[in-house]
């Protein structure tokens, strides 16, 4: 899997200030997903995620002054990779039928690779619920405006509302668990292609 860059610094990440810095962050916080992935958040320790990355306890706190802390940020982090794994794999010729199958498959192959992201972000509904609401609703605000591309491009039915963004998420969502986390072995071209069925009859102009 390709090296992740650290998460844009927000109000509780201390920033880093150089490489080295930005390195261990990012030790810190796959080494938190894989914590709070397998034992929850309450049963999760900062000493845990700490022995996980291969550092001492105090590199922890330079970035972070709490477990509900890198929790937060986790989330924000995960979010923010599900929207570069899918926006990544968009590209300017796909038709809007392709682009929601690239958008799926490259989430597909995202959540077989960190099945944890469904722990974490369902236990945020309870840990830090701004956190899970602001995931979804992000998350939701990008599908919206591809669908208003595929729509103003013809290839969508018009009157492309925030409750298609939605449904289309939540199928989605669903889809990963179901074939990615439950069932790793499908194919995810195959269940790209019955999702892009589905949306083509219900969504699509003919």
């Amino acid at each position: 899997m390709a090296t992740r860059t650290p998460p844009a610094p927000s109000s509780e990440t201390k920033v880093p200030r150089t490489e080295r810095g930005r390195q261990t962050l990012r030790k810190l916080l796959d080494a938190a997903a894989k914590e709070f992935g397998e034992k929850g958040f309450h049963e999760a320790s900062i000493s845990g995620i700490t022995r996980r990355a291969g550092m001492a306890l105090g590199s922890f706190y330079t970035y972070f002054d709490s477990k509900d802390e890198i929790f937060r940020a986790l989330v924000k982090d995960m979010s923010g990779q599900v929207a570069s794994h899918a926006g990544g794999a968009i590209t300017p010729d796909l038709a809007p039928f392709e682009v929601e199958r690239a958008a799926l498959r490259a989430f597909l192959e995202f959540a077989r690779d960190n099945k944890e992201v469904y722990r974490i972000v369902d236990e945020a509904e309870f840990v830090d619920p701004a956190s899970f609401r602001e995931h979804y609703e992000t998350t939701a605000r990008r599908i919206l405006t591809r669908l208003k591309k595929g729509e103003a491009a013809g290839a969508f039915q018009p009157g492309m509302e925030e409750a298609h963004a939605w449904a289309l998420m939540g199928m989605n969502v669903f889809l990963g668990l179901r074939y990615c986390v439950w069932d790793e072995d499908t194919d995810a071209d195959r269940v790209a292609d019955m999702a892009n069925d589905l949306l083509r009859n219900g969504i699509g102009r003919d």
